[in-house]
C-alpha cells in the first residue's frame, strides 16, 4: 500500500542529517551503477577479443547508447523524479499519485521516436563520425540490433524514475543489479559462443542488452501497478491532465538539452580522433569508456540528492535544498577526482584490461594520464545538474553544457586543422572541456535563486 506524504520515509528526506541521509540513499544506487560499470568492462573485453575493428566500431555506437540512457534516466527521468518529489514534499499525495502515471506516455512516445531515429539515421551518424569500410559496417550491424530495443531503455528508466522520486532507491538499484548480472553472463555467452551456441559477435552483446532491459521493465511495471511501493499506478478513473505533463516537461524537456550537448561534445571529439586513424581511435575508445562509465557514480549520488532537494523545495525549505546540493556535489567531485588520479598514475590498471596492441595501449595511456586529473570537475558538474533538477532550475546547468560544447567545437576545430594534428592535444581538450563544465555549473548554481516548488 502506498505510504502517505507524511510517512517516515518522506520525513527522513525532509529533516534527516544531510550527509548521512544522502549517503544512505546513494549507497544502493552507486552499488547498482558500479555493476553497470562491470557491464561496460565486460562488453569491452568481449568486443576487444574480437579485434581492433569491432573495438573501433563500438566507439562510434557507444555515445548514442549513452545518449539514450542520459535522455531517459538523467534528463526526462529527472523531470519525473523532480515533479513527484516536490509533490510529496508539499504533502500532496494525490498529486504525486497522479504525476506517477503521466510519464509512461512521455517515455513511451520518446522511446519510439529514438528507436526510429537510430534505425534509420544511425548509419549516417556513424559515417559523420569518421567511420569507414569495415569499421563502419561493424558499427551499423551492432547499432541496428542494439537500438531495436531503445523503447525498452526509455520505459525502464521512466518507471525507475517514478520510484526514485518517491525516495525509493533500493528497488531500482536491486533491479539494475539483477539486470546487469544477466547482461554480463548472457552477453559473453552470445558474443563468444558456448554450450552449443555459435558466436554472434557484437550482435550477441546487443541482444543481451535488450533481454536484460526487457526483464527490468517487466519487474518495474509489476511492482508499481501491484501497489508494492509508496506510490501505486492505476489506470482506473485516470484523467490525463495537461498541467501534469507540463510540470514534468518544464524540467525534463529543458534537461534534455544537456545530454545532447554532452554527447555532441563527445561525438565531435570522437570524430576529431577518428580522422587520425583506427589505432588512436581504439585507444581513445578505451579511455572514453572509462569516462562514460564514471557517469553512473555521479548519477548514483545525484539521483539521491534529487528527491532530497525536490522535497525540501516542495516544503519551501530552500536553505536545506542548497545544503544538500553542495554536499552532494562535493562528494561526487572528490570520488571521481580520486579515480582520475588513480588511472593517471597507473593507466595500465584500466587500459591493460582491453588490448595487448602496443600502439593502442600507448594512446589509451596518454588519454588517462592527460584527462584523468579533470574527472573530479566532471563529477561535480553532473551531480549539481541533478540537484538543480530537484529545484526545478535547469537554465544554469544547460548553459554550462553549452560552454563545454563551445570549447570542444572551437579548440577541437583549431587542433584538427593544424598542419600536423596531435592526438594528445585532443586528449588535453577532453580535460579542458570537463573542467569548464564543472566550474561553470558550480557558478550557475551559486548565482541562481531557488524559489518555491513549480506547480
Amino acid at each position: 500500500m502506498a505510504a502517505s506524504a507524511a510517512s517516515p520515509e518522506v520525513q527522513r528526506l525532509l529533516h534527516g542529517p544531510i550527509l548521512r541521509t544522502l549517503l544512505a540513499l546513494a549507497a544502493p544506487s552507486v552499488l547498482a551503477m558500479a555493476m553497470q560499470v562491470l557491464v561496460g568492462i565486460a562488453e569491452t573485453v568481449y568486443i576487444g577479443r574480437l579485434g581492433a575493428t569491432p573495438l573501433a566500431a563500438m566507439a562510434l555506437v557507444f555515445p548514442f547508447l549513452m545518449l539514450a540512457q542520459q535522455l531517459s534516466a538523467g534528463a526526462m527521468g529527472g523531470g519525473v523524479s523532480s515533479a513527484v518529489s516536490r509533490a510529496l514534499g508539499a504533502g500532496d499525495l494525490p498529486r504525486a499519485q497522479a504525476l506517477a502515471l503521466h510519464p509512461l506516455l512521455i517515455g513511451g512516445g520518446l522511446g519510439l521516436l529514438f528507436t526510429a531515429a537510430m534505425l534509420t539515421l544511425g548509419p549516417l551518424f556513424y559515417r559523420w563520425l569518421g567511420g569507414q569500410g569495415e569499421v563502419l559496417a561493424a558499427a551499423v550491424g551492432y547499432g541496428q540490433v542494439l537500438f531495436s530495443g531503445a523503447l525498452l531503455i526509455w520505459l525502464s528508466n521512466t518507471l525507475a524514475s517514478v520510484l526514485r522520486g518517491s525516495g525509493n532507491m533500493r528497488v531500482p538499484s536491486l533491479v539494475i543489479l539483477a539486470a546487469s548480472l544477466l547482461q554480463i553472463v548472457l552477453g559473453g555467452w552470445l558474443a563468444l559462443g558456448g554450450a552449443g551456441l555459435p558466436a554472434l559477435g557484437m550482435a550477441g552483446v546487443a541482444i543481451a542488452n535488450i533481454v536484460a532491459t526487457a526483464a527490468s521493465v517487466a519487474f518495474f511495471a509489476w511492482f508499481l501497478f501491484s501497489g508494492q511501493g509508496r506510490l501505486t499506478l492505476t489506470l482506473s478513473g485516470m484523467a490525463w491532465r495537461r498541467e501534469m505533463f507540463a510540470d514534468i516537461l518544464r524540467v525534463g524537456a529543458v534537461s534534455m538539452i544537456s545530454p545532447f550537448q554532452s554527447v555532441l561534445s563527445v561525438l565531435l571529439l570522437t570524430g576529431f580522433v577518428a580522422r587520425l586513424g583506427a589505432l588512436p581511435l581504439a585507444g581513445y575508445a578505451i579511455g572514453q569508456r572509462l569516462e562514460f562509465l564514471l557517469i553512473p557514480i555521479s548519477f548514483g549520488i545525484g539521483v539521491a540528492a534529487l528527491p532530497m532537494v525536490g522535497m525540501a523545495i516542495g516544503a519551501r525549505d530552500v536553505a536545506r535544498a542548497r545544503r544538500v546540493a553542495w554536499t552532494a556535489g562535493l562528494t561526487s567531485g572528490v570520488n571521481l577526482g580520486l579515480i582520475g588520479a588513480l588511472v593517471a598514475l597507473w593507466p595500465d590498471l584500466w587500459a591493460g584490461l582491453f588490448s595487448r596492441d602496443a600502439a593502442v595501449l600507448a594512446h589509451a595511456r596518454s588519454f588517462l594520464q592527460i584527462a584523468g586529473p579533470a574527472f573530479g570537475f566532471f563529477g561535480l558538474g553532473l551531480t549539481l545538474y541533478f540537484a538543480s533538477q530537484g529545484a526545478g532550475k535547469m537554465l544554469g546547468p544547460v548553459l554550462a553544457g553549452t560552454a563545454r560544447l563551445a570549447t570542444v567545437l572551437a579548440v577541437g576545430g583549431w587542433i584538427s586543422h593544424a598542419t600536423q594534428p596531435d592526438v594528445n592535444a585532443l586528449f588535453g581538450l577532453v580535460a579542458l572541456s570537463m573542467t569548464v563544465y564543472g566550474l561553470a555549473t558550480l557558478a550557475a548554481v551559486r548565482v541562481t535563486r531557488w524559489g518555491p516548488a513549480l506547480r
